[in-house]
């Protein structure tokens, strides 16, 4: 018997928006819902069908929208009207807008979950001395479970790493590790053979929100203190508020041009197929998708080992880590790989292959359909 196809309402304040991994990631699996038959209404700050008013935070906003987030004022028509007739409503952040989400929903008798993407440490790293102030993280993790998560039963969460936190903080939901997924968009290059001759020059890649928590002052660094150094190309993809201080140390620092700022979306699987090695050197992350793209499209990573990033889990051999924050360690890792062609090209093929059996958008979004099921049977039991 075929189960029946589900609408789903996804409540997130900026929907959309270039730049924000989270906002790019509901968009991703929104379209996938709906290939797999699903009905999806968005709600937020860009939604075509069901578009929210910009909530005006003094100086929150302001720091906010550097980070590419906006804040959606809320509103209860807005909600009954793209709630009604819903089977779930998912909400991807706890502020305001999600927390009014969750009342309205309940009031209609809409089963509720919710995403944990937000991690409290990308907010005290670019908060400025706010970061300084003991235990302001956990305050945070307490605070974000008081507004919303001790509501709902069902939490996402990216990675074991981000579950793990959540349950070393209190909070009793269960929890279901789900990755956010690539687009089959991200396909494998084309390795270089045995034997063709070496290139004259590496185009080593980052790919992340230009931002201090992400690190790329230590890939430039790196790059800087490579053997390679006068072949190396190095590409940041990306925007935020640390754009011309990096492309201002990389002038600096880099024997050639590098090239910091923003790519459009629809052209990176492109673009990334005619990278050599992606770097990521971020030292806070949930997940971190531009890795999984980096990985679906051939590329080697070489990762930042970091206690409060999850991205080190996609390491499949220690030449793919280094100690966060050590440019001399990443110049070593680096430089490594492009000694090592052939080994270069034989693990982009592991990668890859390894990437396409975990993280595929298709099986990611099946096993958030089956959590959305399973949320819709417990609020009809409580019901009964």
């Amino acid at each position: 018997m075929l189960e029946k196809k589900l609408t789903i309402v996804l409540v997130m304040d900026t929907i959309g928006t270039q730049g924000n991994g989270t906002s790019n990631s509901a968009l991703q699996y929104a379209r996938e819902l709906e290939r797999q038959g699903h009905h999806v209404r968005l709600v937020g700050l860009g939604s075509k069908d069901y578009p929210a008013r910009e909530n005006h935070v003094p100086l929150v906003s302001w720091v906010a929208k550097k980070q590419h987030m906006r804040f959606a004022k809320p509103s209860d028509t807005l909600f009954r009207t793209a709630f009604e007739g819903a089977d779930v409503v998912h909400i991807y952040l706890p502020f305001s807008f999600g927390r009014r989400a969750l009342r309205v929903a309940r009031e209609m008798g809409i089963p509720v979950t919710a995403g944990f993407h937000l991690q409290p440490e990308n907010v005290s790293y670019n908060a400025g001395p706010i970061a300084l102030i003991p235990g302001v993280n956990d305050f945070m993790y307490a605070l974000f479970r008081h507004w919303l998560y001790r509501r709902v039963d069902h939490i996402h969460t990216p990675t074991e790493m981000i579950a793990r936190q959540l349950r070393d903080h209190g909070y009793k939901a269960k929890l279901h590790v789900i990755s956010n997924g690539y687009s089959p968009r991200f396909t494998p290059k084309r390795q270089r053979a045995a034997g063709e001759p070496e290139p004259w020059r590496y185009r080593v890649v980052a790919s992340g929100r230009l931002a201090r928590e992400k690190d790329h002052i230590t890939l430039i660094r790196a790059a800087a203190m490579c053997r390679h150094a006068g072949q190396i190309e190095l590409h940041i993809a990306g925007t935020g508020p640390r754009a011309r201080y990096l492309r201002r140390r990389a002038k600096r620092l880099l024997p050639n041009p590098s090239y910091i700022g923003f790519h459009r979306n629809a052209q990176m699987p492109a673009f990334l197929r005619d990278c050599d090695l992606l770097v990521h050197p971020s030292i806070v992350d949930i997940e971190s998708l531009s890795v999984i793209e980096g990985m679906a499209s051939g590329l080697v990573p070489v990762i930042a080992e970091s206690e409060l990033s999850a991205a080190g889990q996609f390491a499949l051999l220690d030449e793919s880590l280094f100690p966060a924050r050590d440019a001399a360690a990443l110049a070593d890792r680096i430089d490594w790989w492009l000694d090592h062609p052939r080994e270069l090209a034989e693990w982009g093929e592991k990668y890859a292959e390894h990437t396409r059996e975990h993280y595929s958008i298709e099986s990611c979004v099946r096993r958030f359909v089956d959590m959305e099921r399973e949320a819709i049977a417990d609020n009809a039991r409580q019901a009964a």
